[in-house]
C-alpha cells in the first residue's frame, strides 16, 4: 500500500524514481479505509533528505500511512527554505490537539549542549508528555531518544572523546523482542554522534530493555514499553552516501569507520543496513497498528488517566 503524502513535496519524485510506491492525495480519499497517521517532528537540518528517508522507509509495508511533518513552533529552520516548511510543514501548536497512531522525533545538531541550552527545550518536554496522551508509539532517533530518556527519567547523556562515526557491528540482545522480527545476530548500522548513554544508567532505570549494543559505539536500541517509546540512538534510515557527505561537511577530519571500501574515502561505500532499516520501521509499523484504536478519538485515552496520575 502507498505512502500519503503531498502531491508536491520533493521526496515523492525521489521515492517515485525508486519504485516506491506513492498515493495521490485524492486517490487516497476514494479508499474506504482507516490509514495510520504517523506524525513526523523533524529536527534535522537538512529538512528534505531526513523526510525522503523516513518517508523511504513508512511506505514498505502493505498499509495505507498518512504522513504529517511537524515543525517546533518558534523554531526557524537555517538550512531549509520558508517556502519548503511553509508549504510542507505544520506547527506543533496547530497539531497538539491531534491524535496520531506513531510519532517519530529525529535527531538534532545540539547533542553536545546540556539540554536545558537548547532554545526548544521546553517546547520539546511538551512534546513529550503530550506523546503520553496523544500518540499511540513514538519512536525517538539520535539525539530525540537522549532527550525522552533525560526528560522521563533523568537519565544523563555522556560526551564522548571522540565522535562515534562509521558503521558498526551491533549485537541483537533480545530476538525474540516484535521489534527485531529477522534480525540478524549482528548487524551493522551508521554512528554519527558525540555523545551517549551508557549501560549503567539505563539500567538502573527499572521498565526499559536494551535491544541492541555495539562493542565500538555502545548503545543502539531500547524498548520502553511503559511509555509505548522506541529509542534509537543511531541511523539505520541512513542513506548510502550520507555519512560520506557529512565527513566532506566536516573538512574530511575524521574518517568514518568500517564505511569506505578499504577505508579510502576515494571509494563508493557500500549499504549494508538498508534490509535492517527496513525491517525495525516495518516491525515497529506492524506493532503499531496490532494494538491500536480503531477509533482515532480513542487514541492515549487510556494512559491519559495514569499521565495525569504521575
Amino acid at each position: 500500500m502507498p505512502i500519503k503524502i503531498p502531491d508536491t513535496l520533493p521526496a515523492r519524485r525521489v521515492l517515485e524514481a525508486e519504485g516506491v510506491a506513492v498515493m495521490r492525495e485524492r486517490d487516497a480519499i476514494r479508499q474506504d479505509i482507516r490509514p495510520l497517521r504517523i506524525g513526523l517532528l523533524n529536527l534535522m537540518p537538512d529538512k528534505i533528505s531526513t523526510e525522503t528517508q523516513l518517508a523511504r522507509l513508512l511506505a514498505a509495508t502493505p498499509l495505507q500511512i498518512e504522513l504529517t511533518l511537524v515543525r517546533i513552533t518558534e523554531h526557524v529552520s537555517r538550512n531549509t527554505s520558508a517556502d519548503h516548511m511553509a508549504t510542507f510543514y505544520r506547527s506543533w501548536s496547530d497539531v497538539s490537539g491531534n491524535r496520531y497512531d506513531g510519532f517519530i522525533i529525529t535527531g538534532a545538531p545540539v547533542e553536545r549542549l546540556a539540554f536545558e541550552q537548547v532554545s526548544y527545550w521546553r517546547e520539546l518536554r511538551s512534546i513529550l508528555d503530550w506523546t503520553q496522551t496523544h500518540v499511540h508509539r513514538c519512536l525517538t532517533l539520535c539525539w530525540a531518544g537522549q532527550a525522552a530518556l533525560y526528560h522521563f527519567y533523568g537519565t544523563p547523556k555522556h560526551e564522548l572523546p571522540r565522535k562515534a562515526f562509521g558503521v558498526f557491528a551491533h549485537r541483537n540482545l533480545v530476538p525474540e523482542s516484535p521489534y527485531l522480527r529477522g534480525f540478524a545476530d549482528v548487524f551493522d548500522v551508521p554512528v554519527s554522534r558525540w555523545t551517549e548513554n551508557v549501560r549503567a544508567d539505563v539500567e538502573a532505570t527499572a521498565g526499559l530493555t536494551i535491544l541492541a549494543e555495539s562493542d565500538d559505539s555502545g548503545l543502539c536500541l531500547i524498548d520502553d514499553p511503559r511509555r509505548r517509546m522506541l529509542h534509537m540512538f543511531n541511523h539505520l534510515e541512513y542513506d548510502t552516501k550520507t555519512l560520506a557527505k557529512e565527513y566532506e561537511r566536516d573538512g574530511g577530519t575524521q574518517l568514518p569507520l568500517n564505511y569506505f571500501p578499504s577505508d579510502d574515502p576515494g571509494m563508493r561505500p557500500r549499504n549494508r543496513w538498508r534490509s535492517h532499516g527496513h525491517l525495525l520501521f516495518g516491525n515497529w509499523i506492524n506493532e503499531m497498528y496490532q494494538t491500536t484504536p480503531f477509533d482515532v478519538d480513542a487514541i492515549g485515552a487510556a494512559t491519559a488517566v495514569d499521565a495525569a496520575a504521575e
